[in-house]
């Protein structure tokens, strides 16, 4: 049983954690809604509540976000792909070299992204002078960048799910007749489903932000949505800025919300990785 005193520390620092992480998001969707003009800072509270910013919102930062979105979902699944077979493999096995490779797939999570994104833009540059084939400022070339700093997300939520599972699932489904591939579609992938649905969402959003590998792969009329945000900041302070970024804040919070309701936290961690109790 808590005290009294435990009570009270837990509900002020849950309380002071969520003022620290949902305050920057308050602040900027109130300055969205100020009606009169800014000046080189933010206006919060907002005077005159007004949703005139939101009309003015330029069309290259819509036509940024859905290539965003385009780009950070196929990135995910893309990543999913590869992580999936690659921690079934490497959690069931046991070879020489195995701690090496599991640290390879967790690397790009060591990297600077920066350092990353200049890599694959020097690579990109390398390829091109060898077999004329440019990547940089193409969709393919900004994918494999995306995919390679999404996977290492994935890769780790589903080995932590796999590494709980419990074998006698498939023990059982194998008594019942059913084979290896059958086993692995109908038993094995919904049981670590969670770890996958988790992994996945931190794979999507941390594509759709990023800015230091993307800055390095985009072009002139290819720009995703947090490097336009980069450009228009840089040149001058535009208020539309605020109330696309609301937008965009409403449309992850909804995406958040739907993923748990669809999975919920209670559900993986009742899972337990498919363990029995």
């Amino acid at each position: 049983m808590q005290t009294w005193v435990e009570k009270v520390i837990l509900f002020v620092w849950c309380g002071f954690s969520y003022v620290f992480l949902l305050s920057p998001m308050v602040v900027v969707m109130g300055a969205s809604l100020h009606g009169g003009e800014f000046s080189a800072a933010i206006k919060f509270p907002p005077e005159d509540p007004s949703f005139q910013w939101y009309s003015k919102i330029p069309m290259q930062q819509f036509e940024a976000l859905g290539l965003s979105l385009i780009v950070a979902a196929v990135a995910t699944f893309l990543a999913a792909l590869i992580a999936v077979p690659a921690a079934l493999g490497l959690v069931r096995s046991n070879f020489k070299g195995k701690f090496i490779v599991t640290t390879i797939f967790r690397a790009p999570l060591q990297i600077p992204a920066i350092v990353s994104g200049i890599a694959f833009l020097q690579f990109y540059y390398l390829i091109y002078d060898n077999s004329s084939l440019m990547l940089a400022g193409t969709i393919p070339g900004m994918l494999i960048g995306h995919v390679f700093i999404a996977t290492p997300f994935l890769f780790g939520t589903i080995v932590a799910v796999l590494q709980r599972f419990d074998h006698r699932l498939e023990e059982a489904a194998h008594s019942l007749g059913a084979g290896k591939w059958r086993t692995l579609y109908r038993v094995t992938i919904p049981t670590i489903m969670p770890g996958i649905y988790s992994g996945g969402l931190y794979a999507f959003m941390v594509s759709f932000a990023d800015v230091p590998m993307s800055i390095f792969l985009t072009a002139p009329g290819f720009v995703t949505y947090p490097v336009e945000l980069f450009y228009a900041l840089e040149n001058d302070f535009d208020p539309s800025i605020l109330a696309s970024s609301s937008l965009v804040i409403i449309f992850c919070l909804i995406m958040l919300l739907g993923v748990q309701k669809m999975v919920g936290l209670e559900t993986l961690l009742r899972s337990g990785g498919g363990s029995a109790r």
